[in-house]
């Protein structure tokens, strides 16, 4: 399979990568290029401009900063590799989700070369990166011809695979809010194969106080319906009440409520099902990495 005929551009700086995205006729980036290239050999897009960020400095970093919201964040370069956030200690240190998260993308070989931008602004429903960042409140970055702007990630899905970017935007960073040290975190999913995309995905925190009373949670479900979904009914279920399995479990069974999708992989009912049970699993996984 060989990609469509297009004009190649490798910009130097934001500004002209936006200019490109401004004045070009039906662009398209590359970030990684692990889910574009196949999508351009499969003709599932057919761009006359693809415009390369890869040559592009000051998009990929990983470090901690204070955050104008209180507390302190991390903050991504959206050229920022997967392999990078993997490997990185500081991600380690303050915000393991991620990295569990990150350890479900792909192999090795596609986390080389893929990117968190790119992940985000595909916006596969199933991925990782996406569902971590709903879970963790994450707020992206957007540069345009009108400066740039801060959208909270709940706002960032508007439909299937369509982020809420204009045409001429590109995302440049992302910063998570960093939860207290000692709070309780678990990524699970389920896959028909290792590195094949979720049937269902469940990212979870927990921040329980020495007397085991939940003060904050945070549950999101991926691969089931055409966005991530934040399950805000599961978290007011959990908030103010003493962590323990029966407390999960009830809360975990409205997951059995989503309004999941059908597909080759799995019936609505399948998706429901798994929904509460991984649910339910990664918050007794969540709880045992409490340390109070």
């Amino acid at each position: 399979m060989k990609p469509p005929p297009f004009s190649y551009h490798d910009p130097r700086t934001v500004a002209e990568a936006v200019s490109l995205l401004s004045t070009l006729e039906n662009p398209k980036l590359l970030a990684g290029g692990q889910s574009l290239m196949p999508m351009l050999n499969m003709r599932f897009v057919l761009p006359d401009h693809v415009i390369d960020l890869g040559k592009i400095d000051g998009l990929a970093y990983i470090r901690e900063a204070p955050s104008k919201e209180g507390g302190n964040a991390l903050e991504i370069g959206a050229m920022t590799r997967q392999r990078d956030i993997e490997f990185s200690e500081l991600i380690a240190a303050k915000h393991p989700l991620l990295r569990e998260g990150i350890l479900n993308v792909g192999h090795r070989q596609t986390r080389n070369r893929g990117t968190i931008g790119g992940s985000l602004c595909h916006l596969d429903p199933a991925a990782e990166q996406v569902l971590v960042c709903l879970a963790s409140d994450a707020i992206v970055t957007a540069a345009g011809p009108n400066g740039e702007r801060a959208i909270p990630f709940r706002e960032f899905p508007l439909a299937y695979m369509t982020p809420n970017l204009e045409p001429d935007e590109m995302l440049i960073g992302i910063k998570i809010p960093l939860w207290p040290a000692g709070h309780g975190y678990s990524f699970l999913e389920f896959a028909r194969r290792h590195g094949d995309f979720a049937v269902v995905s469940v990212a979870a925190l927990l921040d329980v106080d020495a007397g085991g009373i939940i003060k904050r949670a945070a549950v999101a479900l991926g691969g089931v319906a055409a966005v991530p979904l934040r399950m805000d009914a599961v978290e007011a279920r959990l908030v103010g009440q003493k962590a323990s399995e029966e407390l999960f479990r009830d809360a975990a069974e409205i997951c059995r409520a989503i309004d999941a999708v059908a597909d080759v992989h799995a019936t609505v009912e399948y998706r429901q099902h798994l929904a509460a049970v991984l649910t339910r699993r990664a918050l007794v996984q969540a709880l045992a990495k409490v340390k109070r």
